[in-house]
C-alpha cells in the first residue's frame, strides 16, 4: 500500500520547523503526547488516548533536515525539512501499511490508512499554526 505523504510550505525559518518536530514539548504542542527525545535508538512512547501508550524508536537524526522513527509493530514515520526562500517546505511520509496485515489493536491497515491519511491533513494544519500563529 502507497505511503501517506504530506508536504506543505511553512512561512518559517528551518530552525523554527526543526524545533517544532525534534522536541518533545515540540511534538506536544500539535501531535501528542510523548517522552520523545532526538537520539537515534531512543525508544519512546506516543500518548494516542483511547489507543493508549504507543511505542516507538527513533531511527534517524538529521538537523535540521530529517527526523525518522518506527510507530508500533509496522509502520514508520518520516519528517523532511527543506529550506526554500527563507521559508521551510515540511513533508510528512507515513508508511509500513500492508493490506495483509492488522494493527496492534485488530484494525485492518486498510481502514487505518484512510483514517490516518484524512487524520495527518488535520495534524499537519495543526503543526502550521503552531509555527505560523
Amino acid at each position: 500500500m502507497e505511503h501517506i505523504r504530506k508536504t506543505e510550505i511553512f512561512n518559517a525559518p528551518i530552525e523554527k520547523v526543526w524545533k517544532a518536530v525534534s522536541t518533545s514539548n515540540g511534538l506536544e504542542a500539535w501531535f501528542m503526547p510523548n517522552d520523545f527525545e532526538p537520539v537515534e535508538g531512543h525508544e519512546f512512547h506516543l500518548n494516542a488516548g483511547q489507543f493508549g501508550m504507543s511505542p516507538c524508536k527513533v531511527t534517524m537524526v538529521d538537523p535540521p533536515n530529517g527526523l525518522s522513527f518506527d510507530w508500533g509493530k509496522d509502520w514508520f514515520v518520516i519528517f523532511e525539512l527543506k529550506e526554500v526562500d527563507g521559508k521551510t517546505e515540511f513533508t510528512l511520509i507515513h508508511g509500513g501499511w500492508d493490506a495483509d496485515k492488522v494493527t496492534e489493536f485488530g484494525a485492518p491497515h486498510k481502514v487505518v490508512r484512510v483514517n490516518m491519511d484524512q487524520g495527518w491533513t488535520g495534524i499537519v494544519g495543526k503543526l502550521k499554526d503552531f509555527i505560523e500563529g
